[in-house]
């Protein structure tokens, strides 16, 4: 059995170092998502994606284990385990990828039905109010969703980018004004951003899986590298037999030392 190349097993290693960091960290963000979510209720859908998570974290770290003890005592059975868990870690990493990427549309308008179900607005919260303000929108799909009972969280700032609109003017923003301007608030709802800013995240959230699932390949065609490398013979120096070496044609140092 051949020896692997001290620049390849480093290189291996610190892939796998790394590869155990982003999973001890995607570990720790889940027990923390969990214990947010486990307060919260109709949370079934996230809770089962976190137990997912654990799934993939536990499994991943264990697979840097059986990785590292691979390259360290040169186990092949280790490094073959190790091969074999990315590759097929890998490939269901991409059909989620794939899937995730497939099912934006139907995501979309998923988001958008479980949204409008909250019309007609009638009381502001503070969750809203502060997304009326961050998105510069108001409303879900307009201003028309508060009726007449439009929030301050509406009202345009002298630094918005949204277009504005006149409040109408049996609205309740006038009960505590004191003159006929008008007053301008958000024309266009929030929920066209909200939608968009979850989606956004989530193309993030592909892409940094994708990112993953790149560097867990590489750790793969590392590890099949090693193994090759074992796999291969040592090359033995031939060994020639002379003419004189096999008729006996030599001399004692014993009888060397009596000559002299």
């Amino acid at each position: 059995m051949g020896r692997a190349n001290v620049w390849l097993k480093r290189a291996f290693i610190f892939v796998i170092s790394l590869i155990a960091i982003i999973s001890l960290l995607l570990l720790g963000f889940s027990l923390f998502t969990h214990g947010y979510l486990h307060q919260q209720e109709e949370a079934e859908r996230e809770i089962v994606a976190i137990h997912v998570m654990y799934v993939i974290a536990v499994v991943i770290i264990l697979l840097a284990i059986f990785g590292a003890i691979g390259v360290w005592k040169e186990k092949r059975w280790a490094l073959i385990v190790y091969a074999v868990g990315m590759i097929l870690s890998s490939l269901v990493m991409l059909v989620l990828n794939i899937r995730g990427l497939a099912s934006q549309s139907q995501v979309r308008e998923e988001l958008k039905k479980q949204y409008l179900n909250l019309l007609p607005l009638v009381n502001s919260t503070e969750v809203l109010n502060d997304i009326q303000r961050e998105l510069q929108c108001c409303g879900l799909e307009s201003y028309q969703d508060w009726k007449f009972n439009i929030p301050n969280s509406c009202l345009c700032t002298n630094n918005s980018t949204n277009p504005c609109v006149a409040a109408p003017r049996n609205s309740s923003l006038f009960n505590s004004q004191k003159g006929d301007g008008p007053i301008m608030i958000y024309e266009k709802g929030c929920l066209p951003y909200f939608i968009e800013t979850i989606m956004s995240v989530t193309r993030i959230g592909l892409g940094v899986t994708m990112g993953i699932m790149l560097l867990w390949m590489l750790s793969a065609v590392l590890c099949i590298a090693i193994l090759c490398q074992l796999d291969r013979k040592k090359d033995t120096p031939a060994v020639v037999y002379s003419a004189e070496a096999k008729a006996g044609n030599y001399t004692t140092l014993t009888e060397v030392s009596d000559h002299s």
